[in-house]
Order: C-alpha cells, then sequence, then structure tokens
C-alpha cells in the first residue's frame, strides 16, 4: 500500500480509478508522520508514526467521509504539539468516526 511521503497530496491509479492520497510531517519536531491510504479492504486508513517506535492505523469508519475533510484535519493535527490527541478533535470536529486496526 504505498503512501505519499511529501507534504503535498498525490494521486495514484489504482485500476480504472484514481485514489487520493495524502501525508503529512510535522512541522515542529520533523518525525511525526500522518499519513491517508486506502487499505486492503477497499476502505480508507489514516496512518500515524513516531519516527521513533510508534506506528497506529485507524479504519475511516464513517461511511462517505470526504478525502479532502480528513487531509484537512490531517494536516492541522500534523502541525501540533500532541498529535495524536489533535487528530482525535479534529475528526471529531468534522464527525468522522475512527476504528483501530
Amino acid at each position: 500500500m504505498p503512501i505519499v511521503t511529501s507534504k503535498e497530496a498525490g494521486k495514484t491509479r489504482t485500476g480504472n480509478t484514481m485514489a487520493h492520497y495524502e501525508a503529512f510531517h510535522s512541522s515542529r519536531a520533523g518525525y511525526d508522520f500522518l499519513g491517508l491510504r486506502k487499505g486492503k479492504s477497499g476502505g480508507m486508513e489514516i496512518v500515524y508514526d513516531d519516527g521513533v517506535a510508534r506506528r497506529r492505523v485507524w479504519r475511516v469508519a464513517t461511511p462517505g467521509a470526504e478525502a479532502r475533510r480528513i487531509g484537512e484535519a490531517l494536516r492541522i493535527a500534523a502541525n501540533s504539539l500532541k498529535v495524536i490527541p489533535a487528530l482525535h478533535a479534529e475528526l471529531k470536529k468534522r464527525s468522522i468516526a475512527i476504528e483501530s486496526v
């Protein structure tokens, strides 16, 4: 499952459709990474990596959640001091539910 590792959104061709991937690195510490990818089941997944020891993956549980809105939440959370709490808060503001994988 590819993840775009730049600060800008990327598009990758998968079959006949275009899949949308986004990735963000923290501008504060530089190690925190948040990414949006298409999971094995076809749904969207959010990936967090702290660059040292912790990697977390969540499945987006809200049907029809827009990648643009999720990407907006990831961008804001990645630039926060406490990335995971900020991610949860930003997703909650947008009524987007996630579940741990």
